[in-house]
């Protein structure tokens, strides 16, 4: 008996390399035992020791070759988590060398087994890349964005390089029971796996994506009996909306019981983006809930998420910039950034409290092009501006604030419903509808923009300055009430 050891469950160069000697000695699939190095055995009498094998000499050698289709083939399945799979793919390797079209064969059982583990280990990976949701953890220069998954089978590392990509420009750690995989900027990095009492608590940014789960689900067209098939419930645990579902699947059959029968056939309508007539009862926290789901322009598709506006219901000053950056979106909130610390710290100087206005942006997905390892912003188009108004039209409404300040052109476009230029109309008070004003000035990105120091102080300054006239209007207000 021959007895092979492995470095890893995923060591397909160390099968290949054993599987090919084997071959050339001559070896029996039923004479090898396929094992990993680390794992425990047991067995009666002495332990058993791996036999070198020499690659014979002679017209032999280097005779022996396996098509591309099986190598692939064999690259997947052997990520699979069935132990007896190297001794399967090795079958397969010792009856390929007589029966070269033996691939084509659906219903050998080997080849059978061979491929639908490849379909079991695609089909994890699909539900890895689909399903993983970082977290942050810390804030800017020592942040980290952290993600729990279970998988089925052995894919961390085969799937790794997909997030490098996707996630190029952040650092972040993905952590499972098998393997943890880690991102620097540069390369990923392995390291054991751990328990999952021992990764990090749930954080705000899974409740977002709770709330965005139970804002589109749609009960008019939930298959209940379909759930298992596109999400198994072994994959709940993997979901940030895992904790709802049980629930929306029991309030639907509530209302279906309640007389709602054609729950299952008619589809409900997509959210109106018409300002309701209503609309002092809409708060900011409805209005969040119900952009998690907007489709009403193509940025939602390579965005990350909505990133909605933020501050307290009855802000008297609101912030309105461009579209959220590659921090923002990320992260889920807006200006947390560089520019977002660069308005911090103008808000400060000009005598405004961040924590009693409200911020947000005319557009609230992320645009971008990918240039290798960072996503470039790309400035908004009047379309999307445009689709994307009525959501500031019930932020104003909800919030009611004395002033809206328009940082930037693109914002300014989304104020006055037009293109408005900067410099004409900026340091002044606009009147808009319902008597309030409006104060035009440039984003904080383009003071970070400006390659010349003297003049990223001096337009610093002026930024300041126009926030000041914010800051003076919030106080005559007070004392006015």
């Amino acid at each position: 008996m021959h007895f092979i050891t492995l470095n890893s469950e995923t060591d397909f160069d160390g099968w290949r390399k054993a599987a090919r000697a084997l071959a050339l000695n001559e070896i029996k699939p039923s004479d090898v035992t396929w094992r990993v190095r680390g794992n425990q055995f047991k067995s009666i009498g002495p332990p058993a020791t791996d036999r070198p094998l020499q690659t014979p000499q002679g017209s032999f050698q280097g005779s022996f070759n396996v098509s591309a289709k099986f190598v692939e083939l064999a690259q997947s399945a052997i990520l699979h988590r069935d132990p007896t799979r190297f001794a399967l793919l090795y079958r397969l390797v010792w009856r390929l060398r007589s029966h070269h079209d033996l691939l084509n064969a659906a219903t050998d059982p080997d080849v059978a087994q061979a491929i639908a583990m490849a379909k079991a280990v695609h089909h994890d990976q699909h539900k890895m890349q689909a399903l993983v949701r970082f977290r942050e953890i810390g804030r800017e220069q020592n942040s980290h964005y952290l993600a729990w998954f279970d998988p089925e089978h052995h894919i961390v590392e085969a799937t790794a390089p997909f997030f490098a990509s996707r996630f190029a420009d952040m650092p972040w750690s993905i952590l499972t029971p098998d393997v943890c995989a880690h991102w620097d900027g540069h390369a990923v990095s392995l390291t054991s796996g751990i328990a999952k009492a021992e990764a990090p608590t749930e954080h705000q940014l899974e409740e977002v994506w709770r709330r965005t789960h139970a804002s589109i689900f749609n009960p008019a067209r939930l298959k209940v009996k379909a759930i298992p098939t596109e999400r198994p419930k072994e994959y709940w645990r993997n979901l940030p909306a895992a904790s709802i579902i049980k629930q929306l699947i029991a309030d639907t059959e509530c209302w279906i019981g309640a007389g709602i029968a054609d729950a299952g056939t008619e589809p409900r309508a997509e959210p109106s983006m018409k300002r309701k007539s209503a609309a002092s009862t809409e708060t900011i926290e409805t209005l969040r809930e119900e952009a998690a789901s907007c489709r009403a322009c193509p940025l939602w598709r390579d965005a990350t998420q909505t990133v909605f506006g933020e501050g307290p219901q009855a802000a008297k000053i609101m912030l309105v910039g461009e579209q959220p950056g590659d921090k923002e979106d990320l992260a889920g909130h807006p200006f947390v950034g560089p520019a977002g610390q660069m308005l911090d710290r103008a808000l400060q100087q000009a005598g405004i409290d961040r924590k009693k206005v409200y911020v947000t942006n005319a557009v609230k997905h992320f645009k971008f092009v990918p240039r290798g390892k960072i996503r470039l912003h790309q400035k908004p188009n009047t379309p999307e501006i445009k689709a994307c108004r009525p959501w500031y039209e019930r932020e104003l409404n909800s919030i009611k604030p004395d002033l809206v300040v328009a940082m930037g052109a693109t914002a300014a476009q989304c104020v006055f419903g037009k293109i408005t230029p900067i410099n004409k109309n900026r340091g002044r008070l606009i009147d808009l509808d319902d008597g309030i004003k409006a104060l035009v000035t440039v984003h904080p990105s383009y003071l970070l923009r400006l390659p010349d120091e003297d003049a990223k102080v001096r337009e610093y300054a002026r930024f300041v300055d126009d926030l000041k006239i914010a800051a003076d209007l919030l106080r005559k207000s007070a004392r006015a009430a």
